[in-house]
C-alpha cells in the first residue's frame, strides 16, 4: 500500500467484483489493514487485502476549489452560526473525507448557490453531537444570536437533528422579541451521500432567514423528495423518524409555511419586532419523567428529589398510578411545580374525565393541554428562572410562543 496515497482514485478487483473510487484514510476502529474506498455512487466499501486480486491507480480527483466570499451590494446579510451536526460539514473531494464547516467559505463550498440569496457571515460556537447539548449550550447559542443580530438580517443555526426540537423550544422562550428570523436547520444524511438532504435544507433555511419572520423556526424536508421544505414553529416540531429525510413534523399543528421555488406562509406568524429582548436564564433543576406501568414509587421520589419542577409524560389523557398522587401533592405543597403531558403523540391532556385525573388536578398537577413534553420541560426551566413562583403555575397554562394550540388538527 505504500505506493498509494489517501485521495488516489483507484480500481480494486476482488472475486466479489470491481470497485472504483477514492482511497480513504484507514479507519480508526477497524482492522489496520482494511482498505476503504468511497465509490462513485457516494457509498463506502471496505476490502481486506487478502481478497484483492488487482489494485491500481486511476486518475486523481481534483482538490477542493478555493472559494472567496465577496460582499454583494443589494443582498441581505445572513449569519450562519455553526453548532455541529451532520449538516455542518463539507466533503473534501481529494480524499473523500467529511470535515466540519468552520467558515463562510466552507458553507459556500457545500451550497455555492447561497451567494445568490444573501451575503454570508459564518462562525462556529462549538462543534458537538446534538445528544451532547446541554442548557448551557442553548444559552451560548442565544447570546451569539443576539450579537449577530446587530450585523445581520437573518440567522441560520445548523444543528444536529436528534435534539434540535429542544434547542428550538429553548430559543423560542428565551427570545421574547426578535427583529429577525432565527432558523434552525439540520440534515438526516451527510453531504457525502447521494441522498443527502443538506443542500435543499440549507438553501431553504437561508431563504426563510430573508423574510419578515420574527420568531424561531425549524426548516427541514417536507417530503422524501427534493421538492420542498416545511417551516415548523420552534415550539411545535418534533423529529418523528430516525432516518427519513422528512422526519420532522409539526405535532398537533401545521407548519406555518414551506419553501420550494420561494417562501410561502399559510399560517399566522410573528413578524419582526423593532427590538430584541433576550431572557437567557434557565433553571436546570427540572425533571422530565416518562411514567410507565409498574414504576416503583421510590423511582419517582428519586427523580423529584431536589428538583424545583417536573414535567410528567403520563398515559392517555394524562395519568399515573393513583398511588403516586399523595407524593405529588406533597411535593406541590412544598413549592414544586409539576405539569402533566401525555405520551401520546397526538391529542391533549384532560384531567377531568377519569377519577385519577381529577385527583391529580386537585393535588395541583397542571394539565398542559397539547404541549409537547420536551417543550413543556424547556418552558418550565425558563419560567422558574425568570418569574416568581406564584406566576409560574399560571404561565405554564398560557400560550406564550405558540406552544399550545386551541384549534384541533386532525391527523
Amino acid at each position: 500500500m505504500q505506493e498509494f496515497q489517501e485521495g488516489d482514485y483507484v480500481e480494486v478487483k476482488t472475486k466479489k467484483g470491481v470497485f472504483r473510487g477514492v482511497l480513504l484514510p484507514k479507519p480508526k476502529f477497524s482492522d489496520d489493514d482494511i482498505i476503504v474506498i468511497k465509490m462513485d455512487n457516494g457509498y463506502n466499501v471496505g476490502v481486506v487485502p487478502e481478497e484483492i486480486r488487482l489494485l491500481r491507480r486511476a486518475e486523481k480527483r481534483e482538490a477542493r476549489r478555493e472559494i472567496k466570499v465577496k460582499f454583494r451590494e443589494g443582498l441581505p446579510t445572513v449569519s450562519i452560526i455553526g453548532t455541529g451536526g451532520t449538516i455542518a460539514s463539507y466533503v473534501d473531494y481529494r480524499t473523500g473525507a467529511v470535515h466540519p464547516a468552520l467558515s463562510a467559505e466552507d458553507f459556500l463550498f457545500t451550497v455555492p448557490e447561497i451567494v445568490e440569496e444573501a451575503n454570508i457571515r459564518a462562525s462556529v460556537v462549538f462543534n458537538i453531537l446534538s445528544e451532547d447539548m446541554k442548557p448551557e449550550h442553548w444559552i451560548t447559542i442565544a447570546r451569539k444570536i443576539k450579537d449577530e443580530a446587530e450585523k445581520s438580517d437573518g440567522i441560520v443555526v445548523p444543528h444536529g437533528t436528534d435534539t434540535m426540537s429542544y434547542t428550538a423550544a429553548a430559543l423560542s422562550f428565551m427570545f421574547e422579541k426578535l427583529p429577525l428570523p432565527v432558523v434552525l436547520v439540520g440534515s438526516q444524511r451527510s453531504s457525502d451521500r447521494p441522498s443527502s438532504d443538506a443542500y435543499l435544507n440549507l438553501i431553504s433555511a437561508v431563504k426563510v432567514a430573508k423574510t419578515d419572520l420574527g420568531e424561531v423556526v425549524v426548516v427541514m424536508h417536507a417530503s422524501s423528495s427534493d421538492d420542498r421544505c416545511a417551516i415548523h414553529r420552534g415550539t411545535r416540531v418534533r423529529k418523528m423518524h430516525t432516518s427519513r429525510r422528512d422526519a420532522f413534523e409539526s405535532v398537533n399543528s401545521m407548519p406555518i409555511g414551506e419553501v420550494s421555488d420561494k417562501v410561502r406562509f399559510f399560517r399566522e406568524y410573528r413578524r419582526r419586532d423593532d427590538d430584541l429582548v433576550l431572557r437567557d436564564r434557565l433553571d436546570e433543576k427540572v425533571s422530565l419523567i416518562y411514567y410507565y406501568p409498574g414504576m416503583p414509587l421510590e423511582v419517582m421520589e428519586r427523580m423529584l428529589e431536589g428538583m424545583h419542577g417536573a414535567v410528567i409524560m403520563g398515559t392517555g389523557l394524562g395519568h399515573v398510578a393513583s398511588e403516586f398522587v399523595p407524593l405529588l401533592r406533597e411535593k406541590i405543597r412544598d413549592g414544586m411545580v409539576i405539569g402533566m403531558t401525555t405520551q401520546c403523540i397526538y391529542g391533549r391532556v384532560n384531567l377531568n374525565v377519569y377519577s385519577t385525573g381529577r385527583e391529580l388536578k386537585h393535588a395541583g398537577v397542571i394539565p398542559l393541554e397539547d404541549m409537547l413534553p420536551e417543550v413543556a420541560y424547556v418552558k418550565l426551566m425558563w419560567l422558574l428562572a425568570n418569574y416568581e413562583p406564584e406566576d409560574v403555575t399560571h404561565l405554564m397554562r398560557e400560550n406564550l410562543r405558540g406552544e399550545i394550540e386551541k384549534r384541533r388538527f386532525l391527523k
